[in-house]
């Protein structure tokens, strides 16, 4: 035999020989599987069961080492992230989650992974199917119970002893004073979300320097329990949580950039059970790895290029407005379902020390001479990057109540298509003056 069948021979001994180092991908009946409707069932079983669940389904090319062994370290991956034979033990509410997180996947294009796809085209999620499965989620139906009391101020707590995460990531005290760069009303869960950026973050957004964001960035994303008051109108209820993020390229290389972290409940307790909450963090923003990993579409004029990175219609107010809003801190927001839009309450500085002062009791809090404040109406579009999320589009509205020392508290109203001012009776004027002076902060621990 000559040298090329030598070698020809001992590659085909080679492979056989690899064909035996097959670790097992661990099979079993579904302990508990998501309850949905037959037409969702089939969509999940064509295009996620083969990934996401207890079933071995291989195809024969599947199953050749060494494809073998990247296919089941994706398998056991997958079901460590999501697995459709078990998820039916976790709550109501932790389902439709996994399965509002796995329909932003599929329409980000992150879901099926492209590498599956290629070999098992049949596992593609056509745009009818993607329907289907979002009518079946059908965000904002209903709508969060009506509120019968004032939301309670939540206890007075030092934040400074707030434990860090499981990561070591620490606790920013600090975020109460960053400014909104975005707003989100989430009809998936019920909730409203302020989205702060300190200040790096903040001058990036308007310089639109973001991509990527520069080292120092950090968000805070502040989540509240919707609640649907006697006029209607959705308010932040209940304080849910807060999660950070913190840009450092080189120190959290191996976390996409960023530092994570999650502080749920009064007592700001770390989400998770260990450190490896935060490959929760990094799945989760992959779909949204072209914009650094960041969801949110800050409000900004800058003009970045690319498809979707910032959200320039919701910044476009007027440079003859007697203030500019859109720097200041933020107060509380609301939605009005019938109209379609959401509003935010911003206030000067003399008006956020009446509210950081005002922090531990409950209702409206009582301005000082000097405050205004400026509600901004806009009308809601769904957020192109979270499916049973909408945010803020085209301003319909900027409303200026301003405390004086002494005389009547002074009201402005500017509305339309260039956001012009308008003229209400006075009566009108008065009723939307105390209506804004009496909407309660959205309370912090």
């Amino acid at each position: 035999m000559n040298m090329y069948g030598k070698l020809l021979m001992g590659g085909v001994v080679a492979f056989a020989v690899l064909q035996l180092v097959r670790p097992a991908i661990p099979t079993q009946p579904a302990a508990a599987e998501v309850d949905v409707p037959p037409n969702v069932r089939n969509i999940l079983d064509q295009s996620c069961y083969s990934c996401h669940s207890d079933q071995r389904r291989l195809a024969w090319f599947d199953q050749i080492v060494p494809a073998y062994w990247p296919v089941r370290h994706d398998i056991l991956t997958a079901r460590e992230r999501l697995n459709f034979s078990t998820l039916g033990a976790r709550s109501p509410a932790a389902q439709k989650a996994a399965l509002y997180e796995g329909v932003n996947m599929i329409q980000l294009g992150a879901m099926p992974l492209s590498s599956f796809l290629k070999l098992h085209p049949e596992a593609e999620v056509a745009p009818d199917q993607l329907a289907a499965l979002k009518a079946y989620l059908a965000p904002w139906s209903p709508l969060p119970n009506p509120r019968t009391s004032p939301v309670a101020a939540l206890p007075a707590r030092s934040l400074a002893t707030v434990p860090p995460e499981f990561n070591g990531f620490p606790f920013d005290a600090d975020f109460k004073n960053w400014k909104p760069i975005s707003f989100t009303d989430r009809g998936d869960n019920n909730t409203f979300r302020f989205i702060l950026g300190n200040e790096i973050a903040t001058k990036a957004a308007q310089s639109g320097h973001i991509s990527p964001w520069p080292d120092g960035s950090r968000f805070a994303k502040i989540a509240w329990q919707q609640e649907r008051g006697s006029d209607g109108l959705i308010y932040p209820g209940a304080f849910v949580q807060v999660e950070l993020m913190l840009k450092d390229a080189g120190r959290y290389k191996n976390t996409e950039g960023w530092d994570w972290g999650r502080w749920r409940g009064a007592d700001l307790k770390p989400y998770g059970k260990d450190a490896r909450f935060v490959d929760e963090c990094t799945g989760c923003h992959m779909p949204v790895a072209g914009n650094d990993y960041v969801y949110t579409l800050p409000m900004t004029t800058a003009h970045v290029p690319g498809q979707e990175i910032v959200n320039n219609p919701a910044a476009a107010l007027p440079a003859s407005l007697p203030h500019q809003p859109l720097d200041w801190r933020a107060i509380t927001m609301f939605v009005d379902p019938s109209a379609h839009t959401m509003s935010a309450l911003y206030g000067n500085d003399p008006a956020m020390q009446s509210v950081d002062a005002h922090a531990s009791a409950s209702g409206a809090a009582a301005y000082v001479s000097g405050s205004v404040l400026a509600l901004v109406t806009w009308v809601e579009r769904d957020d192109p990057h979270w499916f049973g999320a909408r945010i803020p589009a085209i301003p319909k509205s900027v409303e200026f109540v301003e405390v004086a020392a002494s005389g009547p508290t002074s009201y402005r109203s500017f509305a339309g298509g260039g956001v012009a001012e308008a003229r209400l009776a006075k009566d009108e004027e008065a009723k939307r003056a105390s209506f804004i002076l009496n909407l309660a902060p959205a309370w912090l621990p």
